[in-house]
């Protein structure tokens, strides 16, 4: 019962034996072989445009150097109040953009709200020498919270990025699983929305070690390549990266992973929901779930070896959790079993 973080779960098999394979014999080294080069003509297919890509090793490298690429001196990122970049990424968004500021945007459900990234916006014109410039937007697909942006609400905070010719970027740690929950396609949800960046991640969802930097204008990935060199992420072996990606993108193999775990998700819910321990904090759509159980239940569950992290109550509804309750966040994977979600629904009934 392993609900901690999909950073838990393993390698899938496919995965595990693509690079078990690809370690015998030799290729060129850099990105220069023709395993990259395979690799990087399927991001193409699937995004159905032309993209440049690049490997990296985590997914705070990818929104760091994302948004580095697009920074400016005084340069100003807006972003969610609780997106990863400002809350979990130990300030490298900055340390990598040359000090450049996050400025951060409320929001409902863990999204930004776009009359409110209008204002913040607003306050920094482009000669405002002591204030600082607008650079960039970052949003997060899936959200820290579990909810997903609409094809129309991604469109919406675009437009609004466009009035200032502000690059927009998106946080994809989990983006299959947010795919698989829209039901659309990775063009629609990203550059046919005005999305110009992709963090693209795997590791959440079956890879080993395996994110991407995505541009949709190859155009504006022109410094990419010494930006991620002077980062220490432009790896001699990086065909250990797109033998991930290969056995990843085989016969949608990517896409069978989230739409597992989101279904992992679906039975969580819908148990909690009908349990007398517990119920649902939020509506999400993705593959993490934030329930209020009582402490008498998570103890009994923790007890039997369930793993979970017990979460913040959010600042705008502290009355959501009570003296005898934990607020808890439980994340499927491709990984989770019927079992493992059943065993956890019968500590609540316990």
């Amino acid at each position: 019962m392993f609900f901690a973080s999909d950073n838990w779960a393993g390698a899938h098999r496919s995965i595990a034996e693509r690079l078990l394979a690809e370690s015998a014999g030799y290729a060129p080294a850099y990105g220069a072989g023709d395993l990259d080069k395979k690799v990087e003509t399927r991001f193409c297919e699937i995004f159905e445009r032309e993209v440049s890509v690049f490997f990296v090793a985590t997914g705070t490298a990818a929104n760091s150097l994302s948004l580095a690429s697009v920074q400016r001196p005084g340069g100003i990122t807006f972003c969610h109040t609780e997106s990863h970049v400002i809350e979990d990424e130990c300030g490298a968004p900055e340390f990598f953009s040359g000090s450049a500021r996050l400025m951060a945007i409320d929001g409902e459900a863990g999204k930004i709200d776009p009359a409110g990234l209008s204002k913040k916006i607003a306050n920094f014109p482009e000669d405002a020498l002591r204030h600082g410039r607008a650079s960039a937007v970052t949003i997060t697909q899936a959200t820290e919270i579990g909810t997903v942006y609409s094809l129309p609400e991604i469109g919406e905070i675009a437009a609004i990025s466009r009035k200032r010719n502000l690059p927009l970027h998106m946080d994809g740690a989990r983006f299959a699983n947010a795919l698989i929950a829209l039901g659309a396609t990775p063009a629609e949800m990203t550059w046919k929305r005005g999305v110009d960046m992709l963090s693209f991640g795997g590791t959440k969802n079956g890879c080993w070690c395996a994110e991407a930097i995505v541009f949709f204008n190859p155009e504006q990935a022109r410094e990419m390549p010494f930006i991620r060199k002077r980062a220490a992420q432009h790896f001699s072996k990086s065909r250990f990266i797109a033998a991930q990606f290969d056995a990843y993108f085989e016969n949608g193999l990517w896409l069978d992973l989230a739409r597992h775990s989101n279904a992992m998700a679906d039975r969580l819910r819908a148990g909690i929901a009908a349990s007398s321990a517990g119920r649902l904090a939020w509506r999400t759509a993705s593959n993490e779930v934030f329930a209020v159980i009582s402490k008498s239940a998570a103890k009994t569950a923790e007890e039997k070896g369930a793993k979970f992290y017990e979460w913040p109550a959010p600042a705008a509804a502290p009355e959501l959790v009570s003296e005898s309750e934990n607020l808890i966040r439980l994340v499927t994977s491709f990984a989770t079993t019927e079992a493992d979600v059943d065993g956890f629904l019968k500590c609540l009934a316990a």
